[in-house]
C-alpha cells in the first residue's frame, strides 16, 4: 500500500468509495472536502461521494457538476460524466492506494487526480453543505 502525496481540498479525485467496510469495486470521482495532516506524509480525506445518476434530481445536501449548464466548472472537475456530489455522503479516508487510485487517461499523471472544483461552485458547495447539516 502506498500514500499519496498531500490532496488539496477543492481537488475531485478517483475513489473506491466504501459501501461498509470494503472499497467497493467501482471507482467514482469523489470531492475532497478536508485535508487532516495531523499523522503527515500519511494524510486523511474527508471526501463527498460522486455519481453520475439522476444528475438533474438533486437533494438536500447535493450539487452538481453539469457540462451544458457549466462548460468551464466541467472542463476544470475532468469529469466523463455530469456529476452530482453529496455532502451528506461524505466519509474520512485514508489518502493511500486501498481507497484512491490513478484514474483512467490519468489527466494529472500518476496520482487520484480528476481535477478540481472550480471556483463559479463554491457557493453551491457551500449551501449542499449547509443544507446537509441542518
Amino acid at each position: 500500500m502506498k500514500w499519496w502525496d498531500e490532496p488539496t481540498a477543492g481537488e475531485i479525485v478517483w475513489c473506491h468509495f466504501p459501501d461498509n467496510i470494503t472499497p467497493r469495486p467501482k471507482s467514482r470521482p469523489a470531492l475532497i472536502l478536508v485535508v487532516y495532516d495531523d499523522a503527515a506524509p500519511n494524510f486523511t480525506v474527508r471526501v463527498a461521494y460522486g455519481t453520475s445518476q439522476r444528475t438533474t434530481q438533486l437533494h438536500r445536501g447535493e450539487f452538481a457538476i453539469l457540462r451544458d449548464k457549466n462548460p468551464a466548472a466541467y472542463r476544470a472537475a475532468g469529469l466523463s460524466y455530469d456529476t452530482k456530489f453529496n455532502l451528506r455522503q461524505a466519509l474520512d479516508l485514508p489518502y493511500n492506494t486501498e481507497w484512491f487510485s490513478v484514474p483512467p487517461a490519468a489527466p494529472h499523471g500518476q496520482k487520484p487526480t480528476l481535477g478540481t472544483l472550480h471556483p463559479s461552485l463554491v457557493r453551491a458547495v457551500e449551501a449542499a453543505y449547509r443544507a446537509a447539516q441542518g
